[in-house]
């Protein structure tokens, strides 16, 4: 049986997807690039490849490896070939958007949990997309604190440390993600408690995440962040006795 949701005191998040829409990000600065070069892309076909060249052996971290990924899909898409391209789309993450319910429902969370993010984006990244999304976290793991990526189990269990030094176990922890292919299936093999964000709950295919071999049914699914702190705040409210 799922347990409530106010009976957690941590909740760990994945970032890039749930909370920051890197989706958009790179496709407003694709554009920009085809846009000077004289063409249009396809936002979505970029995506495909962008998440193809990420499967690959060669791949480095994130988001450092869009230099490596750009040279790999420029051609592709009909876009300029050049170093520098690559540099501003690794750049660009510094200006990446959260969500529009991600900022205020974090706000809310916050004050009934301990929010942990955990992301496969390195620290400087990470310190760009926490503060667009108000600094709301208690704690924060990237991939040059941990050493991997998800969904490495040793990402999680490096947090599962940390939460039991705090006074913590597993259980007390909700993970809050998009990627079924990073976070949720991997939580569940772990014995975690899960939610899934259907960010793309309106469009078609997994977009720029990696599709994972099987779907894990969530234990919470919510469409937006924003659903999930109602969710909150409804199981949180006094039920009314009649008279």
């Amino acid at each position: 049986m799922t347990k409530s949701l106010l009976n957690f005191k941590y909740l760990t998040f994945d970032v890039v997807g749930t909370l920051i829409d890197f989706e958009a990000g790179m496709k407003d600065c694709l554009a920009g690039i085809a846009a000077e070069a004289g063409t249009t892309v396809d936002g979505e076909a970029a995506l495909a490849l962008y998440r193809e060249a990420r499967t690959s052996p060669d791949a480095g971290l994130f988001p450092d490896d869009m230099v490596r990924v750009y040279a790999i899909i420029a051609p592709k898409l009909g876009l300029p070939a050049g170093t520098q391209y690559g540099e501003r789309l690794r750049d660009s993450a510094a200006s990446w958007s959260g969500f529009p319910d991600s900022r205020d429902a974090l706000a809310r969370l916050s004050k009934r949990y301990k929010l942990i993010a955990m992301t496969n984006a390195r620290r400087w990244a990470f310190t760009h997309f926490s503060r667009e999304l108000g600094d709301p976290f208690f704690a924060g793991f990237t991939t040059d604190d941990t050493g991997v990526e998800k969904p490495n189990p040793a990402f999680f269990h490096q947090v599962f440390d940390f939460v039991e030094r705090d006074g913590g176990s597993k259980d007390d922890i909700l993970h809050v993600a998009q990627s079924q292919y990073h976070d949720i299936g991997v939580s569940r093999s772990l014995g975690m408690t899960n939610c899934w964000i259907q960010r793309r709950h309106a469009q078609k295919g997994y977009g720029g995440s990696i599709e994972p071999d099987k779907f894990t049914q969530p234990d919470f699914h919510f469409r937006s962040m924003v659903e999930l702190a109602d969710a909150v705040d409804a199981a949180a409210k006094p039920e009314t006795v009649s008279a």
